[in-house]
């Protein structure tokens, strides 16, 4: 592999002015520059991203830390910061955090470690004041999923209320009153503030949710499954079961049926995030939509606006809402 210095010496120049050359310096003629570009290719020299920046003080990465990569919502975050990456040629950096306080620190270190000071975060178990220190320290971070008011210009997050009450007000539609929940088990702000909007909305219209009623599983398939067999087994009386995300839903509507539960004709399912496969799933599932790549894409952009500036964004940063996508899982209660 062809290093500065063989490109120096086959060109007849000082390694300083390949360096210039590099990365687009002054005080470089244009027959030399010229000269030591085909030099470059014929020797197929490939500068280092991180001694250019070294040079150039700018980073030639955009870092994006999530919880995992198995759960469908995350990789669609990740590939919406990759999208703003590709059109400022710049590599993605991805690391996970395992919903762990001590992985999400380990994760932001890693990436300072490897120069990279424009990242796309979505913490859940830092506290406030943990993330707050860590954006003065780092000009380039900024949340996603997640706002904390006197950072709120670093923030891009979704409206998780609303959502629940979009859904209360979609299954109150439909006629059901006997509604059942299944929520993440994880102390997180999105599955609390999800379940708390869906029992205001139907505490205005004097339904109140049966506390038996309210399952709490890991938030994937399995989790799903779980907890419908937990409401199965209770006893009681639901025609509706509101679920936490789209795969604990599709997990639900499966247990369902291999008890002998036509959905939506004797129970209706709603899921939330409208991630790929609940377009796909029997029935087709009736879901809120995320629009998580796009927010994504918007936090990734946030990021390099402000670490170009050197300040903090005038932007109160960005809300966003989710909408409903009524598909084949829900149907009016006969």
């Amino acid at each position: 592999m062809s290093t500065i210095k063989d490109v120096a010496r086959v060109a007849g120049v000082s390694i300083a002015t390949v360096s210039r050359v590099v990365n687009n310096g002054p005080k470089v003629g244009k027959k030399t520059r010229v000269k030591v570009t085909q030099v470059m290719e014929e020797l197929g020299y490939t500068p280092n991203a991180n001694a250019r920046a070294l040079v150039t003080q700018k980073s030639t990465t955009l870092g994006v830390i999530v919880p995992a990569l198995t759960d469908p919502f995350f990789a669609s975050l990740a590939n919406g910061v990759d999208t703003i990456a590709r059109q400022h040629n710049m590599q993605l950096l991805l690391s996970t955090s395992q919903q762990d306080a001590e992985s999400e620190r380990a994760a932001i270190n890693l990436l300072i470690q490897q120069r990279c000071h424009s990242i796309v975060m979505h913490s859940k178990k830092l506290t406030d004041d943990e993330l707050v220190d860590l954006c003065e320290k780092i000009p380039g971070l900024v949340l996603i999923d997640r706002v904390i008011d006197v950072i709120k210009h670093k923030c891009v997050w979704l409206d998780n209320e609303e959502g629940g009450k979009i859904a209360a007000r979609h299954l109150m539609s439909l006629k059901h009153q006997q509604v059942a929940c299944i929520s993440s088990k994880y102390q997180i702000e999105d599955p609390t503030l999800r379940l708390r909007g869906f029992s205001q909305e139907l505490g205005r219209a004097g339904i109140e949710i049966n506390s038996q009623l309210i399952e709490y599983a890991e938030p994937n398939q399995q989790g799903g499954e779980i907890a419908t067999q937990h409401l199965l087994a209770s006893g009681q009386k639901f025609s509706a079961i509101f679920v936490y995300n789209d795969a604990m839903a599709i997990g639900a509507i499966s247990t369902l049926e291999d008890n002998g539960y036509r959905v939506p004709a004797d129970i209706s399912v709603i899921g939330f995030d409208d991630v790929l496969i609940s377009r796909y799933s029997r029935p087709k599932l009736t879901t809120l939509h995320y629009p998580i790549e796009s927010m994504a894409q918007r936090a990734a952009q946030l990021s390099l606006d402000i670490k170009s500036k050197a300040g903090e964004s005038a932007v109160e940063g960005y809300k966003y809402l989710p909408r409903l996508v009524k598909r084949e899982s829900t149907n009016i209660k006969y």
